[in-house]
């Protein structure tokens, strides 16, 4: 009886459609993209000039140098996968040295790049493009979150060498 009853109920569950929504490939990178934004926003927003003028050594880029890069890579990335010229039109690595330039700065970046994002499907995201080599926008829409993610983890570190726990550690 109890035989009878499993095979029942498995064959119920076989003819019984679940409703699971995929997510598409661009909604996955567009996920891992906000996580990078979010933690690089809050280290712009809690650093003070001190933190900005921060260069742990001669050789390396300051704080605000590192956050006024990965403004203009939003830029350099997002126009690649899009398929578009960039619209930038100041090198915010040489050009902005305070927290409210730079705040503005990484806005106007990942403003520019959450358009991309929202007007990407996941067929323009397999379109080849040549960024540093052939690639899709895909994976440059990946390679900029990489890119965000090696430079936020210079950015950690400067934080703990300075004492400060970092938006991500929070």
């Amino acid at each position: 009886m109890l035989y009878r009853r499993m095979l029942a109920t498995l064959a119920f569950l076989a003819c019984t459609p679940f409703a699971v929504e995929a997510q598409s490939v661009t909604e996955s990178l567009a996920g891992l993209y906000n996580i990078t934004k979010t933690n690089i926003m809050a280290t712009a927003e809690l650093a003070d000039a001190d933190l900005l003028a921060y260069r742990p050594t001669d050789e390396v880029r300051t704080t605000a140098e590192l956050l006024g890069h990965i403004a203009n890579a939003q830029f350099a990335f997002c126009s690649a996968a899009a398929g578009e010229n960039s619209p930038q039109t100041e090198n915010y690595e040489e050009t902005r040295t305070t927290r409210d330039g730079l705040i503005e700065a990484l806005q106007a970046g990942f403003a520019y790049c959450d358009g991309v994002f929202d007007a990407m499907t996941d067929e323009d995201g397999a379109r080849p493009v040549n960024f540093i080599g052939p690639s899709t926008a895909h994976g440059v829409l990946a390679f900029n979150s990489a890119h965000n993610y090696e430079h936020y983890g210079n950015l950690v570190t400067y934080m703990r060498i300075n004492g400060i726990v970092p938006p991500s550690s929070r």
